[in-house]
């Protein structure tokens, strides 16, 4: 098989994948896993690869008399997998701590070399150049499925041992800022989720005055602005002074959307498949006339948008100072405070995970299981005192807004690591001459 492939640098060359990896070891996993167990041995399949990491929320577990069978691809660490069907070239490096664990049918296991690094593996892989060549020998016919042959015959550029590493290392802390940031993120997200469940779920600031106790964590100020005790409702006890409402209460739905009147020339375009759990992976820029048709959604910034087709696959997100003309599909509702400072509450409110699993249990439609906007803005909240409502707007807004500024760094490192990758391993960029560059403050 030939390749049409760029010139490398002198003293680089191209090797066939195959001969970067142990003998016979680019294979793929189990063929027929049997049904999914509640215990035995873990499975990484398609579904748990999560932007170059292994999501391990969801393994599938198999007989162990079945994985037994398949013994050649059980992992022990620092292998490289490559899905090879249905969302191909996705590629992960095995983490140590996973040892033990096998994979599906549709992901291959590649062994390299003992003084061939698996990152370096990882990232030609991941290769602009490799990916293309994956895809164009993709057969589409019923699934997309890569030969193993194509993967074998893959061309790996080959620098010097000290350049691969070097190399290796710069990708490597590049993806791991941006890992970080991501975990803050979690971590920033989980707090606010956790402010907002013990205020307006649990009530317990109320509980605690009302046992004559100072709600844990918070000062006499702000404690001061809750009451003392419940009231019924139609939804039971909620505090003295508060209501039962919806969060078209606190929002107004879909206010705003581009015509043949108020259409820009052009538009930062976000879709549902670029948008899960509050991060938007990618906005697409088009000239007005050549958008999508459902690109009308105007977005501002303190909007929440939540999917309304397949709710259940969490496509939502906060708007947190947008660029120019951001526009959402038409398959989001957009909810926008009618007051600043119920911004943070009607988007924690929204997407809370009882919000998403009841938006998931109402939708319907067949193929394409979905909820009318306004069921989105229909959904019941207890609404606070204002003053409460101020109060938690002022705890939760710093939260939301590095959120936010975490994203838009990571989404510049990763910018900058996919423009630079291809230049690095094809030697028309070397790293000797960019000593400067300085990570942390990209």
């Amino acid at each position: 098989m030939s390749f049409d492939l760029p010139i490398l640098p002198d003293g680089w060359t191209y090797a066939p994948l195959d001969t970067c990896s142990q003998k016979n070891s680019i294979t793929y996993g189990v063929v027929q896993p049997g049904a999914a167990l509640g215990a035995g041995k873990p499975l990484i399949r398609v579904n748990n690869f999560r932007d170059r990491h292994l999501d391990l929320s969801d393994v599938m577990y198999i007989a162990p008399e079945i994985e037994s069978k398949y013994s050649r691809t059980r992992l022990c660490g620092g292998e490289v997998l490559l899905t090879v069907v249905g969302s191909v070239g996705q590629v992960v490096v095995v983490p140590k701590q996973l040892a033990g664990f096998n994979v599906a049918r549709a992901v291959a296991v590649i062994h390299p070399l003992p003084h061939i690094e698996p990152d370096w593996i990882a990232i030609c892989l991941r290769s602009p150049l490799s990916q293309y060549l994956l895809g164009s020998r993709a057969n589409t016919t019923v699934q997309t499925t890569i030969n193993l042959k194509d993967v074998r015959a893959l061309p790996i550029p080959m620098p010097p041992e000290s350049e691969r590493r070097v190399i290796a290392e710069f990708v490597s802390a590049l993806d791991d800022r941006i890992t970080l940031l991501r975990e803050t993120n979690a971590t920033l997200e989980a707090i606010a989720q956790a402010l907002f469940k013990s205020w307006f779920v649990d009530f317990d600031p109320v509980r605690a005055k009302m046992e004559d106790r100072i709600p844990e964590g918070m000062d006499d100020a702000t404690a001061a602005l809750f009451p003392d005790g419940f009231e019924e409702s139609a939804l039971g006890l909620v505090p003295r002074g508060w209501r039962v409402g919806t969060l078209a209460d606190l929002s107004d739905l879909n206010p705003e959307s581009w015509t043949a009147r108020n259409q820009p020339a052009s538009v930062a375009y976000v879709d549902l498949a670029n948008t899960k759990d509050n991060e938007i992976t990618s906005i697409a820029d088009y000239v007005f006339d050549d958008a999508p048709s459902r690109a009308r959604r105007v977005l501002r910034t303190g909007d929440t948008i939540v999917g309304t087709v397949r709710p259940g696959n969490r496509s939502f997100a906060f708007i947190h100072e947008p660029i120019e003309n951001l526009t959402g599909s038409t398959g989001f509702a957009v909810l926008r405070p009618s007051a600043v400072e119920n911004a943070e509450f009607v988007f924690l409110a929204a997407t809370q995970d009882a919000s998403i699993e009841h938006l998931a249990h109402v939708a319907d439609g067949g193929a394409y299981p979905a909820v009318r906007p306004d069921v989105v803005s229909g959904l019941l909240c207890i609404v606070p005192d204002s003053k409460v409502m101020k109060a938690f707007h002022s705890l939760s807004e710093p939260l939301l807004a590095k959120i936010s500024e975490n994203q838009k760094q990571a989404q510049t490192l990763a910018t900058l690591r996919d423009i630079l990758l291809p230049r690095l391993i094809s030697g028309q960029l070397r790293l000797e001459e960019e000593k400067s560059v300085d990570i942390q403050k990209q």
